[in-house]
């Protein structure tokens, strides 16, 4: 059985960045003020590691901010403190930054190797230089392309994240920015769709129609395609959408745009919807249809409050019965007498979508 890896998160509030982006404030999304207290790293460290396993294998992540571009010696400090907790504790494995395409070179990338820095994770949002000029990045996409070159000549592992519904973006380009990360092949993606935080400049842009957030039906369908893009072609995708806390929630922290608590699980839910419905029209199925899963995807199958179903029967006449079976792993679903992996659902999705 291969062991989930505990994540330690730390967070770095916009510290280091060089200008604001339109979308963010990183105060509300993190909870956290601008300044850094390394004695409450030390201690969530300490409590973090409390509360998790003796046989676990854990991740000090470095959340928000750019780290990389701030102050050296705020830099030296927080990897030390991971270092004295790295060398304390053998379950710790991996030390984690985020950063910004345009805050990497080589005599970063050789300082942080010093301090035991395994992972390195971008936010490049989007690879449409347009978009990028739109949403106040402030570099192009070429930088994108030479930093994760250099992160991985380097041996560090390397993640991008992806935003769906930035100003100016469009479904081609998000598709596009996909197809790009494939070739450039990171370890992981993060896609988030773009919510509108309070207090930022996309808020004055909504405010004023300058900026039209999607709706949650628009970005499922973008990013149930992204998503099976990119896991197609072995690229993992850690995260769909921004963890709900008290601020990031409605009439809190967010003003626009796609906010759902279990984002991911509608892209499940909808990428399971798509390939029964291409069963149902190319077999000709209709009343009496049998689904058997395993009991962890049984909420994907019959969607969020029963969605899919009543989709079914209102489309289609169809009436689904969902069953559940241990004798059915997670990578397979059994519709009639039919056993099908993911990764047939991957291809007959594929086939459709694009």
């Amino acid at each position: 059985m291969i062991m989930k890896k505990k994540i330690i998160p730390i967070f770095i509030p916009h510290q280091g960045c060089p200008n604001d982006c339109v979308f963010c404030n990183q105060k509300r999304i993190t909870g956290k003020s601008s300044s850094i207290d390394f004695n409450e790293i030390h201690k969530d460290i300490v409590n973090s590691l409390l509360t998790i396993k003796k046989d676990a294998q854990i991740e000090i992540a470095f959340f928000g901010g750019s780290f990389t571009a701030i102050d050296l010696n705020i830099q030296k400090r927080c990897l030390e403190i991971a270092n004295d907790f790295m060398a304390r504790d053998s379950r710790i494995l991996d030390i984690r930054i985020s950063t910004r395409p345009d805050a990497i070179s080589e005599e970063i990338l050789s300082f942080v190797k010093l301090y035991k820095v395994t992972i390195i994770e971008l936010g490049v949002q989007s690879l449409d230089d347009e978009v990028l000029i739109s949403s106040d990045r402030g570099h192009d996409s070429s930088c994108v392309y030479s930093s994760s070159k250099l992160i991985k000549e380097y041996g560090f592992k390397l993640g991008l994240q992806m935003m769906v519904g930035l100003p100016n973006d469009t479904y081609d380009k998000v598709v596009h920015t996909a197809k790009e990360f494939v070739k450039i092949k990171p370890d992981y993606v993060r896609i988030y769709p773009v919510l509108v935080i309070k207090d930022t400049k996309l808020e004055e842009m909504l405010n004023n129609r300058e900026y039209k957030a999607l709706n949650i039906e628009e970005t499922i369908e973008i990013v149930k395609k992204v998503f099976l893009l990119l896991t197609y072609n072995n690229i993992k995708v850690i995260r769909i959408g921004l963890q709900a806390t008290y601020e990031i929630n409605y009439n809190e922290s967010i003003v626009g745009g796609p906010f759902h608590p279990s984002f991911g699980e509608l892209i499940f839910s909808r990428l399971y919807r798509d390939f029964i419905e291409l069963m149902i029209k190319e077999n000709s199925l209709k009343a009496g249809i049998i689904v058997e899963v395993n009991n962890s995807l049984v909420s994907q199958i019959i969607g969020n409050k029963k969605q899919n179903l009543t989709y079914f029967k209102e489309n289609f006449d169809a009436d689904i019965k969902v069953k559940t079976s241990n004798l059915i792993d997670i990578d397979h679903i059994k519709i009639g007498s039919n056993i099908i992996n993911k990764n047939q659902i991957y291809e007959n999705l594929l086939r459709i979508y694009f």
